[in-house]
């Protein structure tokens, strides 16, 4: 957990009885999420990297491209690999960290959580794991990846699916919940990273 998460649960911890406090975060946290939305309709790749990179914090290699309307969350702990694309109306949560690796696409409208509730929790309070996607992965549209998952290198996960669980390098899964159904060929040499303009 990085000190500005920690420090951030202090103050929200002491910060229950003086709602004053509260009300405060939640207002600067309604900001920022609302700032990540407005800049993630910017119609040009050049000035979203940018305020990306110079504004937001997101660690980027080379030749990433994030598509429109993809939902940012923590955008200080993501780490985005060189070439990889993000498709439109992803959510990308790196409350707790998301690292993406090299040559990653993440079709349209994926979805990656490293943060829930826990339905036990007689508070209904959150719990929470970092997110791993190596290099080379597919994860295709429409897919839900839960907090603390590993996806292989290689690996794909095929639309649709909710990953609950590790994804071995080269596997294949899919359904809900995801489960291997098959193996992909180990020559994969491809380099991702080009786009269309004003998308």
């Amino acid at each position: 957990m990085s000190n500005f998460q920690d420090i951030n649960r202090r103050i929200r911890n002491s910060a229950k009885k003086m709602t004053w406090v509260r009300k405060l975060l939640d207002m600067a946290e309604g900001f920022s999420f609302l700032t990540m939305t407005i800049t993630g309709k910017i119609p040009s790749q050049t000035v979203r990297k940018f305020l990306y990179r110079m504004v937001f914090g997101i660690r980027m290699a080379k030749g990433v491209v994030i598509y429109g309307g993809v939902e940012i969350r923590n955008p200080r702990q993501l780490k985005v690999g060189e070439n990889s694309i993000v498709g439109h109306r992803s959510i990308l949560d790196a409350r707790r960290g998301l690292t993406i690796g090299e040559n990653v696409n993440l079709s349209t409208g994926v979805w990656i959580w490293t943060l829930e509730h826990d339905y036990q929790d007689p508070h209904f309070g959150t719990k929470g794991g970092e997110v791993l996607i190596k290099d080379y992965a597919w994860v295709s549209c429409r897919t839900v990846i839960l907090p603390g998952i590993t996806i292989g290198k290689c690996a794909v996960v095929a639309a649709g699916a909710v990953v609950t669980k590790d994804v071995p390098d080269y596997a294949i899964v899919g359904g809900v919940p995801a489960k291997v159904i098959g193996t992909r060929l180990s020559n994969i040499e491809y380099e991702l990273g080009s786009y269309l303009p004003f998308i």
